[in-house]
């Protein structure tokens, strides 16, 4: 991968829940304007890299680079205004707050307050259902709906790169699709720079430009998606493609015998 216009970079760094290593010497390289994804199995170690990026964990080793300036292990406040936002994975929006509030929760670090304005028009354009639910408490929202809120609040911050864990965790096929092609619309029109973690392997390579696969807390592949699309393993394991073929296979042989 080259190093141009390189926004985050992890070299070979290792974060641990006492004394259960949870990822294991990962490096990994996030390109401006790109959106990067991490595949992998529940407890494979994604969301933990999203934590120590984001400053949540510190990682035991390793180094960690935005913008080419070191946040190792620095205080999570601090990384977000360097210009850094995480959404994580169950959406924690703050319930008892209405949609506007969570939005300019989402802004408190900036004082441009027309530009902020133009920003909340443009989320409300991205989510029309949040205009429509702007003075209701974020808690009484449906978990679709939430997931929009969490995702629109991190761009109020008018983030550089923005760090989404799991965005399609407990929603229907047909919500995961409308969040999808939005976090594809705000990467092309904004040029938000997007680290996904998620578990739909197809809805996340067919959403990004370049994946790493990690097992077991560390980095056994990487490539553009759309070589990793067509590589067998990804197929069998993440797509489902091999194991489908077999049971059709299964299916049709049952049908002949039963002529």
């Amino acid at each position: 991968m080259s190093t141009e216009n390189i926004v985050l970079k992890l070299l070979n760094v290792e974060s641990a829940y006492g004394p259960i290593k949870a990822i294991r010497g990962v490096s990994l390289e996030v390109k401006q304007g790109q959106i990067a994804t991490v595949l992998g199995s529940n407890g494979a170690g994604k969301t933990t890299i999203l934590k120590t990026i984001s400053g949540i964990i510190d990682p035991r080793k390793g180094s960690i680079q935005f913008k080419g300036e070191d946040i190792t292990a620095q205080d999570p406040a601090l990384i977000v205004q360097r210009g850094l936002m995480h959404v994580p994975e169950g959406r924690e929006v703050f319930p008892l707050l209405s949609v506007r509030n969570n939005l300019l929760m989402g802004a408190y670090t900036r004082q441009d307050r027309d530009s902020i304005a133009r920003d909340m028009e443009v989320v409300f354009n991205y989510f029309p259902i949040l205009r429509e639910r702007a003075d209701q408490d974020a808690g009484l929202l449906s978990g679709g709906q939430q997931q929009m809120l969490a995702i629109s609040r991190a761009l109020m911050a008018n983030p550089d790169l923005i760090l989404l864990d799991e965005p399609s965790l407990g929603l229907s096929p047909k919500l995961t699709k409308e969040i999808f092609e939005i976090v594809v619309r705000i990467n092309r029109e904004r040029g938000t720079t997007i680290l996904l973690v998620e578990q739909n392997a197809n809805m996340a390579l067919n959403a990004s430009d370049y994946g790493y696969v990690l097992e077991n807390g560390r980095i056994v592949m990487e490539d553009t998606c759309a070589n990793l699309r067509e590589k067998e393993d990804i197929k069998e394991f993440y797509l489902g493609m091999k194991e489908e073929g077999v049971r059709a296979d299964r299916r049709w042989k049952k049908k002949k015998n039963w002529r």
